[in-house]
């Protein structure tokens, strides 16, 4: 299969799977405090990422990898999932989805300084048109947001994109399952620290859903979804590959009204569908 095929093929998986962390994580605060929540999922993906590179008996990264570990770490390991936690004590996880328009724009932002690519000019038309869509949508939608939560959504945003172009930077050089696996070691240590800092005050009252949110969050969000989408980022082109988080406010819109029957209001879908238009034409101009 052509690599950037391949890398298409393997960016949708991570989307498909990133699409529930949303939900999943509202359902998850709902029980779970913000903090214990983001540092467990993060303990809990580091030991299984440690037992396949132990299993698989992998080399330890270069010192010189180091740096960009901690810049991955610090944005896909502690950044988003902290800040999206927070937020959504504010805002649904329908309309946080929402959110998820403005990560193609980040990406290839931080693709171009982290990666190296050069988008074409009109690439940076369609994905500004995109993100400004989704602001105004956030800025005057009621009910389901807060300026709190909105605010806290557009800096995971920023550290989202930020680690994931780092991460698929450094997956050319180490694999995509190997980079996820490494920044979640490197966090471990102030990840348990926090995590034991941060325990419930009671266990009694937490129900099924919210561990089975953490589950989810931990096995998949934190580790299963980034095997796949830093090598489809890595192989197809972070910016190119990364257009296809467009699809991620369509599947998260859907499982939030499945699952947790949150209402989907005509706008809010009527906004990602535009979305979704102006960054499918960034996509057309993104490069390699």
């Amino acid at each position: 299969m052509d690599r950037t095929m391949a890398g298409w093929g393997s960016g949708m998986l991570g989307v498909a799977i990133f699409s529930g962390s949303l939900p999943a994580t509202r359902v998850a605060v709902a029980d779970l405090p913000p903090l214990f929540l983001t540092s467990a999922r993060a303990v809990i993906a580091a030991l299984l990422g440690a037992l396949c590179l132990a299993a698989l008996r992998q080399p330890r990264p270069a010192r010189a990898d180091l740096p960009a570990l901690a810049v991955t770490a610090l944005g896909v390991v502690v950044g988003f999932p902290l800040l999206t936690a927070l937020a959504l004590q504010h805002v649904t996880a329908a309309h946080s989805t929402v959110f998820i328009g403005l990560l193609p724009l980040s990406t290839a932002i931080f693709g171009v300084l982290r990666g190296g690519e050069r988008p074409r000019p009109v690439f940076w038309l369609f994905s500004l048109l995109g993100a400004a869509a989704v602001v105004g949508f956030a800025l005057a939608q009621g009910g389901g947001g807060s300026l709190t939560g909105d605010l806290l959504m557009l800096a995971a945003i920023v550290v989202c994109g930020l680690g994931y172009a780092e991460g698929a930077h450094l997956s050319r050089r180490l694999g995509g399952w190997q980079v996820i696996s490494w920044a979640l070691l490197l966090s471990l240590p102030a990840m348990a620290a926090l995590g034991l800092a941060t325990l419930p005050a009671a266990w009694a009252g937490i129900g099924a859903p919210a561990w089975a949110g953490l589950a989810y969050v931990s096995v998949f969000s934190m580790l299963v979804g980034f095997v796949f989408w830093y090598r489809g980022l890595a192989l197809g082109g972070i910016a190119g590959v990364g257009q296809l988080q467009l699809l991620q406010p369509f599947l998260g819109l859907l499982l939030a009204g499945l699952l947790l029957g949150e209402p989907v209001a005509w706008t809010m879908i009527l906004s990602t569908a535009w979305v979704v238009l102006c960054v499918a034409g960034a996509k057309r101009f993104a490069g390699r």
